[in-house]
């Protein structure tokens, strides 16, 4: 779901980043009483993501715009169709124009790699999920469209879940001394993932109360073995080095969660126009 603050909040910044002091060309040119009709159009196939965020962008400038959506948010779309018409001030739809298109392109690109994600392993139960590694600002709305994608999200923050790294493991001196001092410090209902990098660590996280292991840069026969000697005991994720050809294989061998921070730091934003009728 949409947080309707958090958008509002990102929409306005994106708008004054844009036009900090007004449009210096729309406003030498229009006025707000000229009335106009625009129309957003896909300009190659994909999976559309952020029609009520682009909705948004022209009614925080101008309320009285009309943004009627000819297709919904996780439908697919081809080349050359239309994806919604906007009606009003053509004034405030040329000066939202940029903003509006900014976010739905980089929205779409991230549900479009999504779907394609999640197609891959659909013959297997294993969840997809994206990463923290997201735009700045941008991550309620990335997230939101990684589902509308078909995948599924890891926490939001740092605040949502105990997750041990590399890094601190080192900086408290192991494994065993990290789960034990967080456990210690946490509520019974939050959950304690940890990364580990070895079959031994695995064991050891095992043994230490771990609820999830992420197994980082691990290849897949070295996965399968985790696998095997998990037993179910705790939930299995999978993270780095994972590219799409990876996905089905080690989806194959049983791993619970795969972690794809490629899902929203190096996407291709989908190419949408906009323009006057």
């Amino acid at each position: 779901m949409l947080n309707k603050l958090m958008i509002k909040r990102m929409i306005e910044e994106a708008l004054i980043e844009d036009m900090n002091y007004g449009d210096i060309t729309t406003d030498s040119l229009l006025d707000e009483s000229i009335m106009g009709e625009a129309i957003i159009t896909a300009k190659e196939t994909g999976v559309i993501a952020g029609l009520p965020v682009a909705e948004a962008t022209f009614k925080i400038l101008d309320e009285k715009i009309e943004f009627i959506a000819i297709v919904s948010d996780g439908n697919n779309v081809s080349k050359g169709d239309d994806i919604a018409i906007i009606k009003g001030s053509l004034k405030n739809i040329i000066k939202a124009e940029r903003t509006a298109l900014n976010l739905l392109q980089r929205m779409s690109g991230i549900a479009t790699k999504a779907h394609k994600y999640a197609e891959i392993v659909k013959d297997y139960p294993v969840r997809i999920v994206d990463t923290r590694k997201t735009t700045p600002g941008l991550r309620s709305l990335e997230k939101y469209a990684v589902k509308v994608g078909g995948c599924s999200n890891h926490r939001y923050n740092l605040s949502d879940e105990v997750m041990i790294k590399d890094n601190h493991i080192k900086a408290v001196g192991g494994i065993s001394e990290a789960l034990e001092k967080c456990r210690k410090a946490i509520p019974h209902t939050t959950k304690i993932e940890i990364e580990v990098e070895t079959l031994e660590q695995l064991k050891e996280a095992i043994a230490g109360g771990a609820d999830i292991v992420l197994l980082d840069n691990m290849d897949t026969n070295t996965m399968k073995e985790a696998v095997e000697i998990n037993q179910r005991r705790v939930i299995l994720e999978a993270s780095g080095n994972i590219t799409e050809e990876r996905l089905k294989e080690i989806a194959a061998i049983g791993i619970d969660v795969i972690s794809v921070g490629a899902l929203t730091h190096t996407v291709k934003a989908m190419d949408i126009s906009l323009n006057l009728k």
